[in-house]
């Protein structure tokens, strides 16, 4: 099951972490950090998290900078989320309107949107690599799928031209395909 944010689900960070002793989360991805994690949680459990960090090799010296960085990512993403929830949406109801492709908007609940193109006939890593020519950077996964990722960088008209550049690369390799 893939973790849903709290944007996605419309409930404060607090609620959900209520839950747990300890909290872990990315700095990163979608909140736009180029790098860190935090841990939070009570001052003794996040004292043996020093430890085991320490011991595990897991330490970086003047961080500042990162840290930094951090702070905006925390102070200014989350806001933004909801926006790259509705682009991935966006972009998943385009690309199911792409014949060779299952796409289920109904499914995308985050910024991540998983498309089978099996029906295509073409191998994933084959489109993500034409699609890469093209600018449009989405990974094949597996043999049958490739993921999108929409973040705080791409924008709605972005999501229309990998939309359109998805198409144009399925038609053009499947029409390839067919000649003899």
């Amino acid at each position: 099951m893939e973790p849903v944010s709290s944007a996605a689900l419309g409930i404060p960070v607090h609620e959900i972490a209520s839950y747990a002793d300890t909290v872990m989360f990315c700095l990163s991805k979608a909140l736009g950090a180029p790098a860190g994690s935090m841990l939070a949680g009570p001052a003794d459990l996040i004292a043996k998290g020093r430890l085991y960090r320490k011991r595990l090799g897991g330490g970086m010296r003047q961080a500042g900078i990162l840290a930094a960085a951090g702070l905006l990512a925390l102070e200014e993403s989350p806001a933004k989320l909801p926006v790259d929830h509705a682009n991935a949406r966006f972009l998943a109801e385009g690309l199911a309107r792409i014949p060779g492709i299952y796409a289920d908007p109904a499914m995308v609940d985050t910024n991540i949107v998983v498309f089978d193109i099996s029906a295509s006939g073409l191998a994933p890593a084959d489109v993500s690599a034409q699609l890469r020519a093209r600018g449009v950077l989405i990974n094949a996964i597996n043999q049958r799928s490739l993921r999108a990722v929409t973040h705080y960088d791409v924008d709605r008209a972005q999501c229309a031209q990998a939309v359109e550049a998805v198409s144009e690369c399925l038609a053009a390799t499947m029409t390839a395909a067919k000649q003899p």
